[in-house]
């Protein structure tokens, strides 16, 4: 048997009067101006300390919905480091509420993944979008049904959807600050080619962030491309930058996968890092705190992302898609400085 909970217990661990919390639990917080966001806090408490459970075993109807369920993340590639970093802290979330969670790949060459949006509906409450899988047509007929769902990492969305991204203006930023602190003056910014478009605001960022601190000189952008085999990349063009007259004194890349076949080409240049050129990485990757040398990177918030998910995907839910309050949320990452940079 669930212990009961009252709502002095969770004003208390809210930190709110215990008024707004029985507005809430009784669905009358919309008609006394309780913003959206406060609700879902309650809410998320109420669920967390077994309010709900205990109603249900008592018989009581709460005032208000609980719909336990299944979210169903989609991504178009699980060989992705932050879809393995962010996983365990939204399976976390979820199933602090009472919900399960789980991963859908998507092939982004596959025409007809909109056509399943109704058979979806069958096994998930919810979808989270993450990246390039939020095509055009899936948001098209996800609205269109009324569909809960949210969008993760995705800043090319035009219009009112529930979003959330980190903010890579305020990341671009660290990197610029720490590379002027640390007085580098050449900077090289390298980019897969394959994804330019995709990176294409982000790259724009950095470039404006490094050339508002006056002591780097203007960054150069260059786009890795595959060999012939497909299994290296051509760094001829970066090559070129390492020598006299430019001479990179560091390189951004803009994608974690990047800096292995980066670093094995200064290895075979007989190029210390980061004695003779510094790294860094715009996003974490798989073992870059065991390198030789650890990479400096900018991390995103798991944690705080995956809760805000969570949130929101609850009141989506609790309104069946069609709740006409929606948000757009930006989290600050991290820079986190390890030898690479130069700084140690």
């Amino acid at each position: 048997m669930s212990k009961k909970i009252k709502n002095k217990d969770l004003a208390s661990r809210l930190g709110v009067s215990g008024t707004l919390v029985s507005l809430v639990l009784n669905n009358k917080a919309d008609q006394h101006g309780i913003s959206k966001e406060t609700q879902e806090k309650v809410l998320m408490m109420a669920r967390q300390m077994g309010y709900f459970n205990y109603l249900a075993e008592n018989n009581v109807v709460s005032p208000v919905e609980d719909t336990p369920g299944v979210i169903g993340m989609v991504v178009t590639s699980a060989c992705d480091y932050f879809i393995y970093g962010i996983t365990p802290y939204l399976q976390t979330a979820f199933s602090s509420i009472g919900m399960g969670f789980s991963i859908i790949t998507k092939d982004p060459d596959d025409q007809r993944f909109d056509r399943m949006i109704n058979a979806f509906r069958k096994f998930y409450s919810g979808l989270i979008l993450v990246g390039s899988a939020a095509d055009d047509d899936t948001v098209r007929a996800l609205r269109s049904t009324d569909y809960p769902f949210i969008l993760l990492e995705n800043n090319n969305m035009q219009g009112r959807l529930n979003s959330v991204t980190t903010d890579n203006i305020a990341g671009a930023g660290l990197i610029a600050k720490h590379v002027h602190k640390l007085g580098y003056k050449n900077v090289v910014i390298a980019t897969d080619k394959s994804m330019s478009r995709m990176y294409r605001e982000q790259i724009g960022q950095m470039e404006d962030a490094l050339s508002q601190m006056h002591s780097v000189m203007k960054p150069v952008t260059i786009e890795l491309d595959r060999t012939a085999s497909d299994d290296d990349y051509n760094f001829m063009q970066l090559e070129t930058f390492l020598r006299p007259p430019f001479r990179a004194d560091i390189v951004i890349t803009m994608q974690s996968k990047l800096v292995y076949p980066v670093m094995n080409l200064f290895r075979k240049k007989k190029l210390r890092v980061p004695q003779d050129i510094a790294l860094i990485s715009a996003e974490e990757g798989i073992g870059f705190d065991i390198m030789y040398s650890p990479v400096t990177c900018i991390n995103r918030p798991f944690a705080s992302m995956a809760t805000k998910v969570a949130n929101m995907m609850w009141t989506e839910i609790k309104n069946s898609g069609k709740g006409k309050f929606k948000r757009q949320v930006t989290i600050v990452p991290e820079l986190v400085i390890r030898n690479s940079c130069g700084t140690l």
